[in-house]
């Protein structure tokens, strides 16, 4: 790869197929390219065939993330500011926590004194 090539973290959107709701998907995919311009051109013609392989939507939402660190065992992939006066409990509940999301609780390891 060239040396003026940085790591970009790309997070892309999609409508997955419909039923009497919506699925909505949020992919983050790391990149090697000259700009965030390449990297989103990149991660875009990517999404692109994604969503033909998920029989889903790309919804033209792409963010970028330069990163600072390299890609390895800890480093940030990517990180996204939003100013709000909710309180932390809304917030995490009108952004992130609704009920509606595919997820599965982790159980925290014990912690000891």
């Amino acid at each position: 790869m060239d040396s003026e090539q940085a790591w970009f973290s790309v997070r892309c959107l999609f409508k997955l197929a419909a039923g009497a709701s919506a699925t909505y998907e949020e992919r983050i995919t790391l990149w090697r390219a000259s700009s965030p311009a390449e990297a989103v051109t990149l991660a875009e013609t990517e999404a692109g065939e994604y969503a033909a392989d998920v029989a889903g939507e790309y919804l033209g939402l792409a963010q970028v993330y330069s990163m600072y660190d390299q890609p390895v065992h800890g480093a940030e992939l990517f990180s996204l500011l939003r100013e709000s006066t909710l309180a932390p409990h809304t917030y995490l509940y009108a952004f992130f926590d609704t009920g509606d999301e595919r997820q599965g609780a982790i159980e925290a390891p014990e912690r000891r004194p």
